[in-house]
């Protein structure tokens, strides 16, 4: 076999490794040119083909675009927004609606490429919350929550009203049995009873019992009747924060997390009453006199220099005619109302009933059925018993005494006793 040698002098080609290039490879090629390096010798040197040399010199570096096409879902970006915002991120069901109400089908992918800025935006939002300030007197913030309690030995869902005003921080707590327009309109008013006045406006959530349509697009808000006649008496002007941005009011939905861990939490309490004393006593003695994380001074404080002067004076005279109350009842058969004692059949002790004071009545309730009626007394620590009430109740007077006589003589007693007894 012959072998053939090298010829001399004969160049020697470097492997080709073409590929896309880097920008960085780019400037490399650009700056070595710059030097008077030749368009071979620059190839040599970084082990690429002469011509793509050349190419990048004369072109440069250009990124990748995607051509500008419209999509299909582009007509409808309005709609796309509104839905996928209030179904908090699904696109699986902003989907299936595209299909059934605007007649669009496309691919669940085209839907989640569509949406993929908005999935951004609420992940900013749950982390995010803008924080605007209001002048004293202006804003009071309301929301309910709900937590399990322990109430005389039981455990129960306690629903808890939370006001908070806007500028002090300072907040006000009653609990109740359950959640309703009943309650968020007492609830109101006992909040500016505790604050000695009234504000501009309050702030609510779009509650079913408050606010019966709420236009996410164009915050066109109607609110229920009685709650508008309601904040007309009052003299204030009723806002609904933005649908599904419950953050709005950001101030009361941090006081009602402050309220169900601080004051509520893991504490039993023996009623209702109990339950709602220690709520204004916490927010007294705890709540006021902290020092806020915002504002860097105590609620108490920052009330009584800028805010109380601002809020609106009470008027006279509430708006609901019905006070409702609940109650438990006591081992006497009665239940407790501004200390006067009322009866209820004695078959009701130990269970919950609801209290209506109306035109001078006090009307007891128990599973929706009136169960006692009586007329209301001043409180004057005053019993008002219905003998009916007892009826069937067996007393100890009620017991005959035996009237047998011993069957042995009282020597026997003694004789076992081992003496006299």
């Amino acid at each position: 076999m012959t072998h053939m040698p090298e010829s001399v002098g004969s160049p020697r080609r470097l492997p080709s490794t073409d590929t896309m290039k880097t920008p960085d490879d780019i400037a490399a090629m650009q700056r070595l040119h710059a030097l008077g390096w030749g368009v071979r010798r620059i190839a040599r040197e970084l082990g690429v083909s002469p011509n793509t040399v050349r190419s990048h010199l004369r072109v440069g570096w250009r990124a990748f675009r995607t051509p500008d096409r419209p999509g299909a879902l582009d007509p409808h970006a309005d709609w796309l927004r509104e839905r996928f915002l209030r179904h908090r991120g699904n696109a699986a069901v902003v989907h299936e609606e595209l299909r059934r109400e605007l007649g669009v089908r496309v691919s669940l992918r085209t839907v989640e490429r569509a949406v993929a800025t908005l999935r951004d935006e609420l992940r900013a939002e749950a982390i995010a919350t803008t924080r605007f300030e209001t002048p004293p007197g202006h804003q009071l913030q309301v929301d309910f929550g709900e937590r399990l309690v322990e109430i005389a030995g039981g455990r129960v869902r306690a629903h808890f009203l939370v006001a908070t005003l806007g500028y002090s921080r300072r907040i006000f707590a009653v609990a109740y049995a359950c959640e309703r327009q009943t309650q968020w309109l007492q609830g109101l008013e006992a909040s500016f009873a505790h604050f000695g006045g009234v504000p501009v406006e309050v702030l609510v959530d779009n509650a079913r019992a408050l606010v019966e349509h709420h236009n996410p697009s164009t915050r066109e808000v109607t609110f229920n009747e009685t709650f508008r006649r309601f904040c007309e008496h009052w003299g204030i002007r009723p806002r609904a924060c933005a649908p599904y941005r419950a953050r709005t009011k950001g101030k009361d939905e941090r006081a009602v997390q402050y309220v169900a861990r601080n004051a509520i939490a893991g504490r039993p309490f023996h009623s209702w009453e109990d339950f709602n004393a220690h709520l204004i006593r916490w927010t007294r003695e705890i709540a006021d006199v902290r020092i806020h994380g915002t504002t860097g001074e105590r609620p108490a404080d920052r009330f009584e220099r800028a805010e109380r002067a601002a809020l609106q004076p009470l008027r006279v005279g509430a708006f609901l005619r019905v006070r409702e109350l609940f109650r438990r009842v006591q081992s006497d058969g009665c239940v407790e109302v501004d200390t006067n004692h009322y009866s209820v059949p004695w078959k009701h002790i130990g269970k919950h009933v609801t209290v209506h004071i109306l035109d001078g009545k006090t009307r007891i309730f128990h599973d929706g059925a009136v169960v006692a009626i009586h007329d209301t007394a001043p409180p004057s620590r005053a019993r008002l018993v219905d003998p009916a009430h007892l009826a069937g109740l067996a007393r100890r007077d009620d017991v005959p005494a035996s009237t047998g006589s011993l069957q042995r003589p009282l020597a026997a007693y003694e004789a076992v006793a081992g003496g006299a007894l």
